[in-house]
């Protein structure tokens, strides 16, 4: 049970963000066409918002194998080393995080003065902020339980858009041979 909910973390918190940020613009929309008046604080936490679903997201597409990477060079190597170049150049992503983790944290809680506050909804900056420690936590977890599942399972965890190009071709494929 546990293991389901973490595993839908992202999902959940994305979807909940998305939503709630898409129906505070159309709420803004209405009420600045009909009524003539907009709500400032819906600006400003819409911005929020997005900017946390961009973060959890970038995490989520982790999670699927997502990230943008370059692998034509892949064609030319055999397919058993290509997983292990992968979780080689995931290395660099790791530290890359958990510096950036280090560095987020220590700006979050230590440099981040209590009086800096969002101009309309006047909540601690540091709140905001937070973004940064928890989703790259997030993403440096689920980079390694990705890797896990490739080279420790044996589990062939493919790129959402790889998979659908790949049955576009099959398609393709079939009508101009079918």
């Amino acid at each position: 049970m546990f293991w389901k909910i973490l595993n839908n973390l992202e999902s959940v918190i994305c979807r909940i963000l998305l939503s709630g940020f898409v129906c505070l613009l159309f709420v803004q929309i209405v009420s600045r066409e009909v009524f003539g008046h907009s709500f400032s604080w819906i600006e400003e936490l819409s911005v929020y918002m997005f900017v946390w679903f961009v973060y959890f997201g970038a995490s989520y597409a982790a999670l699927k194998g997502a990230h943008n990477r370059v692998t034509f060079q892949f064609r030319f190597l055999p397919e058993g080393s290509i997983k292990y170049i992968e979780a080689f150049a995931d290395l660099f992503w790791l530290f890359f995080n958990v510096y950036f983790l280090y560095l987020a944290t220590d700006f979050v809680f230590n440099k981040m003065n209590k009086f800096w506050k969002s101009q309309t909804l006047g909540v601690e900056m540091k709140y905001i902020y937070m973004v940064l420690p928890i989703a790259f936590a997030l993403m440096t977890f689920r980079v390694l339980q990705v890797n896990y599942r490739r080279l420790v399972r044996g589990e062939d965890i493919a790129d959402p858009d790889q998979i659908d190009l790949d049955e576009i071709k099959a398609a393709t494929d079939a009508a101009k041979h079918g």
